[in-house]
């Protein structure tokens, strides 16, 4: 097993930051120092270091304190339930005005997590577990997450995967994911024709944040007799919505190898439960 290499000036620093995070009110050297287990001389220089960044703030008995800055650059932080708790009002409406159900997601490795939906009151509709998961190159989302990585993301996509098909439409082989790709980029949106699953059918669209980082897709999932093209307009007016949310300025547009967050960590669902691989499962109820 290949041993971690981490820099440990950074993680002492990430030790006292925790340890000064547990206080509710300003902590002194001396305890600092004997939680962290350093030195009181090497927990007062780093200590003044981040005082002098911003990032702890020291009073005039000496102690410590979290600083400002942290709270401006956690404003800037989208946590996977921050984008839920935005988008929600946003997908709920879109599922009133469709009469479908409307998934959020996020990519996590080669694979979308579905992290939020919005069913219809109607007997007969896609229903996507949250939580689960699916290859990018099967969905909507997914595949216009690779279109926007560009060739290189494709081909590595590929490589990785081997594309492996789910049904006789799914997208099996380079050449082709490569031409939906550009097509995707062209029109800026994407479908799914019944690609994961025979009988349903997906529209997907791209979310993104103030650093014009896409951060999320935006889909919404009908039996495939049922999803019509004249949605489009519909759902990309709702991720654009949900991207002006984040902070994402109107007059920006996706471009070719636009950055895609890739969630590195595994995303849980909300019982606390990582989701096994290949666990999407649409079906109609």
């Amino acid at each position: 097993m290949t041993e971690k290499k981490t820099i440990q000036v950074i993680d002492r620093m990430s030790s006292l930051l925790d340890a000064v995070a547990r206080y509710p009110e300003p902590v002194s050297l001396k305890i600092l120092a004997a939680e962290t287990a350093l030195h009181s001389s090497t927990a007062f220089r780093i200590l003044n270091s981040m005082v002098e960044n911003g990032f702890l703030e020291r009073d005039p008995a000496g102690r410590y304190q979290l600083g400002r800055k942290l709270l401006r650059l956690a404003s800037r932080v989208h946590a996977p339930s921050d984008l839920r708790e935005i988008a929600q009002p946003i997908m709920a409406g879109l599922r009133d005005a469709l009469g479908e159900t409307v998934n959020l997601t996020v990519r996590e490795g080669d694979e979308v997590v579905y992290i939020e939906k919005a069913t219809p009151n109607r007997m007969m509709h896609v229903q996507q577990l949250i939580g689960s998961r699916a290859p990018l190159h099967v969905t909507a989302v997914g595949k216009f997450m690779l279109a926007m990585g560009g060739e290189e993301e494709c081909r590595g996509y590929a490589a990785r995967t081997n594309l492996p098909a789910y049904t006789r439409n799914t997208i099996n082989n380079l050449p082709q994911l490569q031409r939906e790709a550009e097509q995707l980029r062209a029109q800026g949106y994407a479908f799914d024709d019944e690609e994961a699953e025979i009988g349903v059918g997906c529209i997907g669209a791209l979310i993104m944040d103030a650093t014009d980082n896409i951060v999320a897709g935006l889909s919404v999932s009908a039996p495939i007799e049922r999803r019509k093209s004249e949605w489009v307009n519909n759902l990309l007016n709702a991720a654009r919505q949900i991207s002006e949310e984040l902070g994402h300025r109107a007059n920006s547009h996706l471009t070719a190898n636009a950055k895609v967050s890739v969630h590195s960590e595994p995303w849980y669902s909300m019982d606390g439960r990582r989701p096994e691989n290949g666990a999407a499962a649409l079906s109609l109820i």
